[in-house]
């Protein structure tokens, strides 16, 4: 029996369920899921409405529409925005960006963005996937804590203190205006 070996069998087992549970919430930190998700909510939406019969007891309301085919198109884009966002989520940006656009758009073109419910949803997920970036970085390849310590090859010492009237000499590399008293312009600019 090795030292790996559990001393009961079935001891350490976890539930199937648990590590899914674990594996599933792992890939959703990795991406930006909840963006995707609303994205994908304002879809369906957009999308059903112009297509969609309600019954309100003995009485059918239509909602279908001239535009029914630009609902349809908007709809299943955003659906495939919201898609894509889970498995590529290196198109976030553009990605958000264009879901905002057909939120917009759908405002116009199908009842009003599915009544307003799917417009809602596709505009915040949209604005979720701009805003959404990617977790912080591990440990070992953390920036150092400060910026003197960032910026300064190893065996230089830093500045001191009073360098800074330094920087205003009358031979100083840093003056692109051209009016330093070095160059004869002092300060006035020719015209022709």
């Amino acid at each position: 029996m090795s030292a790996e070996t559990p001393a009961a069998p079935g001891q350490n087992d976890e539930h199937y369920l648990q590590v899914f549970r674990r594996n599933f919430r792992t890939w959703r930190g990795d991406r930006p899921f909840w963006a995707g998700l609303f994205i994908v909510l304002g879809g369906v939406p957009i999308a059903y409405f112009p297509y969609a019969k309600l019954q309100l007891g003995h009485l059918t309301l239509a909602m279908s529409t001239t535009a029914g085919a630009g609902s349809l198109i908007i709809g299943v884009l955003l659906v495939v925005l919201g898609i894509s966002l889970w498995f590529q989520k290196h198109v976030r940006t553009f990605a958000g960006v264009a879901a905002i656009l057909l939120a917009l758009v759908s405002i116009p073109v199908s009842n009003l963005g599915g009544f307003l419910v799917g417009f809602l949803f596709a505009l915040i997920g949209g604005a979720m996937a701009v805003s959404w970036v990617p977790g912080e970085p591990d440990e070992a390849y953390a920036a150092p804590a400060s910026f003197a310590e960032r910026d300064v090859p190893q065996g230089v010492a830093a500045e001191p203190a009073g360098s800074a009237a330094t920087a205003n000499a009358v031979d100083d590399p840093n003056d692109l205006s051209g009016t330093s008293p070095s160059n004869g312009a002092n300060g006035r600019h020719s015209a022709g």
